[in-house]
């Protein structure tokens, strides 16, 4: 696609008519920047030289119907631009996995803060959607034998770009299923699993704004009637999946902490503890298996 080359004035002039039918100007500038490649820096600098020139992928007219869509029909502006900066990766999302978020890139800080006397040698992310915590890990741990798992097909495959777009094609396998299920030959030999799964109470879902209730998968968002399904299933199968001092990292609904605790507790796991996001709720829960003929650790810690 050639470069379009506007003036600041004609550009700056477009914003400002844009920003009268709504929106934000913060909104309008990421849509600029990732789905017309316009320069963070150009946008910038014509607010004190109007006269410089800019160089965008897209057209004023087709700029102005992707916001209108975003205006008028909630369309995330990440589907949009069908890209999603998160922590140093730039993602390709979509409507098939649910769009990154800022919330777990917590998750995965305090994986990588979990105290080891050896490295990891095996990890997993069960539900992992678009890949985002899965090639975050293949990163952190190149050496390490990584597994992914998704239940659609499609996510899988947007993962699979992900992956390659990162150039760590190689550093993960990935597996449609449900949860451990595709996993079962490693099962006792995981260092390390985290999961981010569908934990919205299903009489929740019509209450999310629409950017999310409209244009996210249903199957990524809803944990049934209690928002607790899925991570039942995942802490059920966490002792025998995990290796000994193996640990896991659960991203839950705001309001779970307490009844997610109380069931890696049942689970016989040790070390159980909590984490909060940026804005101080506690929304992560963690716990290990024990090392073998070490007696498990009931006592909670949170982080």
């Amino acid at each position: 696609m050639p470069d379009l080359r506007l003036s600041g004035k004609e550009l700056l002039a477009w914003r400002s008519q844009e920003l009268t039918r709504g929106g934000t100007a913060q909104d309008l500038d990421w849509l600029l920047v990732l789905s017309g490649a316009l320069a963070l820096g150009d946008l910038q600098l014509l607010f004190i030289d109007r006269d410089r020139i800019v160089c965008m992928k897209r057209s004023l007219a087709e700029m102005q119907a992707l916001w209108k869509q975003y205006l008028e029909q909630n369309v995330p502006l990440q589907h949009l631009a069908g890209l999603c900066p998160w922590r140093d990766l730039m993602l390709e999302v979509g409507p098939v996995a649910l769009i990154p978020r800022q919330e777990s890139e917590v998750l995965l800080d305090l994986a990588l803060a979990i105290p080891r006397s050896a490295p990891i040698g095996r990890w997993a992310d069960l539900g992992t959607g678009s890949g985002a915590l899965a090639i975050s890990l293949a990163k952190a741990w190149p050496k390490a034998a990584g597994h992914a798992v998704d239940q659609s097909a499609q996510a899988l495959a947007l993962a699979e770009r992900n992956f390659r777009r990162c150039r760590l094609s190689r550093s993960c396998q990935l597996h449609q299923g449900s949860w451990w299920q595709p996993l079962s030959p490693w099962f006792g030999a995981f260092d390390l699993v985290l999961s981010n799964p569908p934990y919205i109470p299903s009489g929740l879902i019509n209450d999310l704004h629409p950017t999310v209730r409209d244009h996210e998968p249903r199957l990524a968002l809803d944990g049934g009637a209690d928002g607790l399904d899925c991570i039942r299933t995942i802490i059920a199968g966490a002792v025998q999946a995990l290796a000994p001092g193996g640990w896991l990292l659960l991203e839950h609904h705001h309001d779970h902490s307490q009844r997610v605790l109380t069931l890696l507790h049942e689970a016989g796991l040790s070390d159980v503890g909590s984490g909060a996001d940026l804005t101080g709720t506690v929304r992560f829960a963690k716990a290990c298996r024990a090392l073998d003929g070490v007696e498990t650790d009931q006592t909670q810690v949170s982080q």
